[in-house]
């Protein structure tokens, strides 16, 4: 089933987020979502995440199609121009891509090419509009396209956000402009998305909670004290504690994906890397 056809159903839905390779060894990565083929609902391919340059988010995506997986390719407004952002979306469609998350991207300060100039010239909310124009058969210079486009759009939205008003007038806007369906960062405590999720049950739009696979107490303490993820210490002491950090990280995923189920869209799951696990994660969940 298209994923869009999916977001239109009740269906408990499932993504997982996939790296592209610094360089063209696809094979690793295309047997991992093999074994995700038909478990999960989408598959997200990352755009040069955290700024750091990586093989195309559409190439794997194309691949993913040849092997009858979902792709969900990301598009940041970092890199290219309205120009560029435009004929991406075409190209991606073309190529039977549909499935379309943006997002504005990490500053290139941030990745591995730390010269590299941001562009930035459409904000998210522009480039949702954009490619719902693009599906009416014209571009932004108001020029007639041979040939409309179709999308399923994402965005992302962070739940913890503070004030959380001004990140749910954010949310309100992005499906203004076309936003299906949202993903969000990591998330480690339902006690706290307790008010988001109460806020955003009635928008017309699905949303998919960030389920993260910790493979240790280090990267814990890291996302912790570094990116100011709230982890609680009960985590961090656990996995310190296990013989093995990896399985215990794939039982604390499996049971926060358990406790989030209920009452939430769906979930997106990121492995950072272990993808060969999530089949793990998803067999423990209740």
């Amino acid at each position: 089933m298209k994923f869009a056809e999916t977001l239109k159903t009740k269906k408990f839905i499932i993504t997982a987020e996939l790296f592209p390779p610094k360089g063209i060894n696809v094979q690793s990565l295309l047997d991992k979502a093999k074994l995700l083929r038909g478990k999960i609902d989408g598959f997200n391919v990352t755009d040069n995440q955290r700024a750091v340059m990586r093989l195309g988010s559409l190439a794997i995506c194309r691949l993913l199609l040849d092997q009858g997986c979902e792709p969900i390719m990301q598009m940041t407004c970092r890199d290219r121009n309205r120009i560029a952002l435009q004929s991406d979306l075409l190209s991606a469609n073309t190529l039977g891509v549909e499935n379309i998350l943006i997002l504005s991207g990490d500053h290139p300060s941030q990745g591995d090419h730390k010269e590299a100039k941001p562009v930035y010239d459409l904000d998210p909310v522009q480039l949702l509009k954009t490619a719902r124009a693009l599906e009416t058969g014209v571009d932004l210079a108001g020029k007639k396209l041979d040939g409309s486009p179709q999308f399923c759009l994402g965005a992302v939205v962070n739940p913890m956000a503070d004030p959380l008003d001004l990140q749910l007038a954010m949310v309100e806007k992005k499906i203004e402009a076309g936003a299906q369906f949202f993903q969000t960062q990591p998330i480690f405590d339902f006690k706290l998305l307790e008010t988001f999720v109460a806020r955003t049950r009635d928008l017309p739009a699905k949303i998919l909670i960030g389920v993260f696979l910790l493979k240790s107490a280090q990267v814990a303490i890291f996302m912790k004290e570094k990116l100011g993820i709230n982890i609680s210490p009960h985590y961090i002491d656990r996995l310190s504690r296990a013989a093995s950090p990896v399985d215990e990280g794939i039982n604390i995923a499996a049971e926060l994906i358990s406790q989030l189920k209920p009452h939430v869209d769906g979930v997106h799951i990121m492995a950072l890397g272990l993808e060969e696990h999530i089949s793990e994660i998803l067999d423990k969940v209740k």
